[in-house]
């Protein structure tokens, strides 16, 4: 097969960013394939097997896995927009709706739901078909095409800007706020239209330290701008301390993880012995996909540097010399700014051989990910970055810092962490330590969306404030006037929280408003920080819609290596899809209920929880909405969400038990 010269030269550049495996160069080859070519055929599968020596069945198994690879051409101007709950709240349906109309583009029969999160009239109306999602949509997204192949459309999951929805992705270009009457615009969007927009300068209960330089007058994204500002200089500081020093100092820090589990990442970094024999990795975790979250896309596109001096120290530390930015696919503007900014930083010497005089040598790569949540986990990451499908590994004994990437101990880290190593270097790990309060030191990113007149990120002090001060003070309090009705505090696989009730804690009883947003708390009142992904709900919402939007989320992300997770996260889908769709039964709370508790605990990954905790909550929070939309009794013969047609429109159905008892059959349904 002739490949152009230019295409060549990229994959060439590519595989030696993969010293140890050229199998990990499977990603960044079929990214570079797709862009030349619009998508990966079967000549393209071979041609990348052969360059890395694989069999075939090796890149054909990540193109049939994530799902930003393609198989066939999308339209010449292809359009991705989001559909999870904050998008959804905000009319990303209506959106797609439009854009479809104005590309002349036909969505019957493609598999698209049309239904938003919380529009409990518009879900009834859309009645039967919206049982039938993407049941038979075969991988990834379905993809509705323009007959002359100009334009294509797809429903993506979560695009990390869920404070500026909805929001969609105009080929590699990031369009935010989308109105309704905009969406036709989009066919012919130039990329000057295109550029992260500013939300809003800081707010004066902010204790910005990573957000520093976050919508900051004049500021710039290159290393002039940065060195100026007295970038580098905790660079230069670290390496002049001994390894140890500095683990010491982020452990006296008490700064907790920041991607979601919250563990300490002083003490993650210790479990890497000082004179390990084997080489050591770092990764840092920038796939930022939990709907509701979208911090660490602004630190990436307006502060690069601040993350790779992070990034480097934190290698110092524990002794690795090669580090991977694993940013998700999504990001294609973002990682081409790290990539810049990388290429800066070893033309000054803060990366390469003997940095800065030092004697240590260090070199940073960034890869994409290509469209899957599971990544986010730690194990799953380190597959996908050795060129496989991301399936988590069993921890024991595939401990990152023990066996890791290569098998080799590897420290893998979010953005925002990586990001709070460099002010801790700066200030001590004692003087950090008084930020915040005991267990829950230092500052915190709290993204904000849904139904609050300003949504937005807000770095705080680790509970300074309640979430009633985050809702009506910072975001300026709930939309149009209505009254709250519910939050989830964490990231979508948090726990929702319910408004109106109490929740006990030690010392005293707590309202939803007062609670603290510390790690400590919102885990005492039944929930978690986790990713600091606050998605707030008014009134008007329903709750069983809303549910319904988390578990298409979760249906589609699930990686399938384990059985409860992938049968169970796409059964709980189908239950609330027929529920909506007007066949709902009394006994569906319980067998929801019934279905999630069956998949958490029981996976190798915590992906099991993050399905089935909204599950159990939504469920537990707001039975009446879901015991409300009981048209039958009974539900329909196992399993319920083939039959969701004949439940609605039959009286009765006969059911497995009738089949067991041998009891007389009567007709199968009867009106």
């Amino acid at each position: 097969m002739n490949i152009p010269s230019e295409l060549l030269e990229k994959i060439d550049e590519a595989i030696p960013h993969y010293p140890v495996s050229k199998r990990s160069a499977s990603l960044p080859l079929l990214h570079l394939w797709q862009e030349h070519f619009g998508y990966v055929s079967d000549e393209g599968v071979a041609w990348i097997a052969s360059k890395l020596e694989l069999s075939p069945i090796n890149v054909l198994e990540l193109v049939t896995f994530y799902p930003m690879f393609r198989r066939e051409p999308a339209g010449k101007r292809h359009i991705r927009v989001c559909r999870t709950l904050s998008c959804s709240m905000a009319g990303s349906y209506e959106l797609r709706e439009q854009i479809a109309k104005a590309a002349g583009i036909d969505l019957h029969g493609v598999g698209f739901h049309a239904r938003n999160a919380g529009d409990d009239e518009h879900s009834n109306a859309v009645g039967k078909a919206a049982a039938v999602d993407t049941h038979n949509a075969g991988h990834g997204n379905p993809i509705a095409t323009s007959a002359d192949g100009k334009f294509s459309i797809e429903f993506v999951e979560c695009l990390a800007s869920c404070g500026s929805a909805p929001v969609a992705m105009v080929d590699d270009h990031f369009k935010e706020n989308i109105k309704l009457d905009e969406a036709a615009a989009l066919l012919g969007l130039q990329r000057s239209d295109a550029t992260l927009p500013k939300l809003r300068p800081a707010h004066p209960r902010e204790k910005r330290i990573v957000f520093k330089n976050i919508d900051r007058e004049g500021w710039t994204n290159d290393i002039e701008c940065y060195l100026h500002d007295g970038g580098y200089a905790e660079l230069t500081k670290a390496l002049g301390m001994p390894r140890v020093d500095i683990v010491n100092e982020v452990k006296a820090s008490g700064l907790r993880g920041r991607g979601g589990a919250g563990f300490p990442c002083g003490v993650k970094w210790g479990f890497i012995k000082q004179d390990e024999k084997k080489p050591v990795y770092l990764i840092c975790n920038a796939d930022e996909s939990e709907p509701g979250t979208f911090k660490d896309r602004y630190i990436i596109h307006q502060d690069p540097h601040q993350l790779i001096e992070g990034m480097i120290i934190s290698c110092f530390a524990v002794g690795a010399k090669l580090g991977y930015i694993y940013i998700r696919g999504e990001f294609p503007e973002g990682a081409q700014i790290l990539e810049k900014a990388l290429a800066e930083a070893r033309a000054r010497n803060f990366l390469g051989k003997n940095i800065l005089g030092s004697g240590f040598d260090c070199e940073i790569y960034v890869h994409r990910g290509a469209g899957a949540y599971i990544c986010g986990e730690e194990t799953g990451l380190i597959e996908s970055l050795e060129g496989k499908r991301a399936y988590p590994r069993i921890k024991p004994p595939y401990f990152p810092a023990v066996l890791g990437l290569y098998q080799c101990p590897t420290i893998v880290n979010n953005v925002e962490t990586l990001c709070d190593v460099k002010h801790i270097i700066k200030m001590g790990g004692a003087e950090y330590a008084k930020i915040g309060k005991p267990n829950n030191t230092g500052t915190r990113i709290l993204c904000v969306s849904g139904d609050v007149e300003k949504p937005g990120y807000f770095e705080v002090e680790v509970g300074s404030v309640t979430m009633g001060e985050l809702i009506n003070d910072l975001c300026g309090g709930v939309k149009g006037g209505r009254k709250l009705k519910a939050v989830i505090p964490g990231g979508s696989s948090a726990k929702v929280l319910r408004a109106g009730e109490k929740y006990k804690l030690k010392d005293r009883e707590i309202g939803l408003e007062d609670i603290p947003m510390d790690f400590d708390t919102l885990a005492a009142c039944g929930s978690m920080a986790g990713s600091g992904g606050v998605i707030v709900m008014d009134e008007t919402r329903d709750m069983v819609s809303t549910l319904n939007n988390i578990n298409e989320f979760y249906a589609h992300e699930s990686c399938g290596q384990c059985t409860p997770c992938r049968e169970g996260a796409l059964w709980m889908k189908k239950i609330t899809d027929r529920v909506l769709a007007g066949g709902g039964t009394e006994k569906d709370p319980d067998m929801l209920k019934n279905v999630a508790d069956n998949i958490a605990g029981k996976t190798i990954c915590a992906f099991g929880e993050a399905c089935a905790w909204p599950t159990q909550s939504f469920v537990l929070k707001f039975r009446e909405e879901f015991t409300g939309k009981a048209q039958k009794a009974e539900p329909p013969p196992m399993p319920p969400e083939y039959t969701s047609d004949e439940l609605i429109e039959h009286a009765t159905i006969e059911t497995i038990l009738d089949r067991r008892t041998n009891s007389p059959l009567a007709p199968a349904a009867t009106k």
